[in-house]
């Protein structure tokens, strides 16, 4: 298979077949390992940029095509979404190149009566790029969701909380190319030393203002290929899920208890803030993603903490009134990080959300029991939803007086550094 090939493939996987793009596209790279850097580089691009920029992309074929998206076959619909973006937003390829190897495709894919309407198509935009027309901000909705690649219920959702300016800016962010942020331990490594191997290893290292732990990656090719990374000096990890240990704030001894952990960064967050002491459980549903909190717990070298199997919804009598602190970053809508995921805003649904919503309460009934009296409990999400933030935070608290509201926040893209984020820190009350 070619590059345009593979493209293809995880597309349809994704869009046709409903697998995450996170994982298609890590499969992808460790199958074709023997690719070269460009070769990567272009795939993982063209995969996400085609799905970030999807309902733009829709718009522009539709405005070009008698033919429209939802009426074509899908391996011809995907050809043409991973041509236009790179028609649009790909200057350094020709656009014959794009048009011809889209045909190409198509005939290899056993499409050969229809090489003459991609062509025909990809041509007719390809001349007309400067011609492509947008809904007018008059119609608020229509505007971002084409402009920004959002569904329109989600910028509905979203404008009904925020402004227009404000949801056109979380657009923008989610469009971004951002670097990687890592997470690292000053006790066990200074920013500068870090700074410097990773320099000595070709990647393009940046500080993240107002967060002396985090470090922004870039330029290189594959993660695990670097020794810094195997010998686990750094954590990935989003400087807003950062802010999670940071707002739980543990004191030496403390025993810690994150109820829904893979892939474990708050929980070595955590454990690397207790400076060898205390105690963090760090536990999740299934042995997969126990197995991926174990790697990190590895790769970190840490001692007090661990990873367990343990249903959330399901209540430990072990742990009751155990914890000082219960971390329950839960199972959400995930619309905070739709510039690394960008497929979620192609598969969530508002019934989605509220059932989501109604998830997070149930858990929230069962695990509020393992804080001891005196202790702190700390809910987030990574999403932008007052139903799944601040309302089931407004729930808890009235259904809960035992807990009180100390702080919190809801994080957004294009405003705050980082991905859409919402913490919300509650402490038990002590009656003695």
């Amino acid at each position: 298979m070619n590059e345009r090939e593979l493209v293809l493939e995880a597309l349809l996987s994704i869009t046709r077949d409903g697998e995450y793009s996170h994982i298609v596209l890590k499969n992808l790279l460790d199958l074709y390992q023997y690719l070269d850097k460009r070769e990567r580089a272009f795939i993982t691009r063209v995969v996400n940029g085609t799905l970030e920029r999807m309902i733009e992309i829709d718009a522009v074929i539709n405005q070009f095509s008698k033919v429209k998206v939802n009426k074509m076959k899908p391996v011809i619909r995907t050809i043409l979404r991973l041509s236009v973006y790179q028609l649009k937003y790909m200057d350094s390829i020709p656009d014959s190149a794009v048009c011809n190897e889209a045909v190409k495709l198509a005939a290899k894919k056993g499409f050969h009566n229809l090489k003459g309407f991609v062509n025909g198509v990809l041509r007719n935009i390809s001349r007309n790029l400067d011609q492509i027309t947008y809904p007018d901000p008059s119609d608020p909705v229509s505007c971002l969701s084409v402009r920004e690649s959002l569904p329109e219920w989600l910028v509905s959702q979203w404008l009904e909380t925020y402004d227009f300016d404000t949801v056109q800016k979380m657009g923008e962010s989610f469009l971004k190319a951002d670097p990687l942020s890592v997470r690292f331990d000053p006790q066990r490594i200074t920013k500068e030393a870090l700074m410097d191997m990773l320099e000595k290893e070709g990647v393009t290292v940046r500080e993240i203002p107002d967060t002396p732990c985090g470090l922004y990656l870039s330029g290189f090719d594959h993660l695990a290929a670097l020794s810094s990374f195997r010998q686990g000096y750094y954590q990935v990890q989003d400087v807003s899920s950062m802010q999670a240990a940071l707002w739980a704030d543990p004191k030496p001894g403390d025993e810690i208890i994150d109820v829904c952990a893979a892939p474990g960064g708050k929980a070595i967050h955590l454990a690397e803030l207790l400076s060898g002491t205390g105690h963090v459980e760090a536990r999740d549903l299934t042995e997969y993603k126990v197995g991926l909190i174990r790697e990190n717990i590895e790769r970190s070298g840490l001692t007090n903490i661990e990873a367990v199997v343990q249903d959330a919804l399901e209540t430990d009598q072990e742990s009751v009134e155990k914890a000082d602190i219960v971390i329950a970053d839960l199972p959400c809508s995930g619309l905070g990080v739709l510039g690394k995921k960008p497929d979620l805003k192609l598969r969530m649904t508002k019934e989605a959300q509220e059932e989501l919503a109604a998830l997070q309460r149930r858990i929230l009934a069962v695990v509020k029991d393992y804080v001891k009296p005196g202790g702190k409990l700390l809910y987030s999400t990574c999403t932008i939803n007052r139903r799944e933030n601040e309302e089931n935070a407004q729930w808890f608290a009235g259904k809960y007086p035992e807990f009180s509201l100390v702080r919190e926040q809801q994080r957004l893209p294009g405003k705050d550094e980082g991905d859409g984020f919402y913490l919300a820190l509650f402490r038990r009350r002590d009656d003695e």
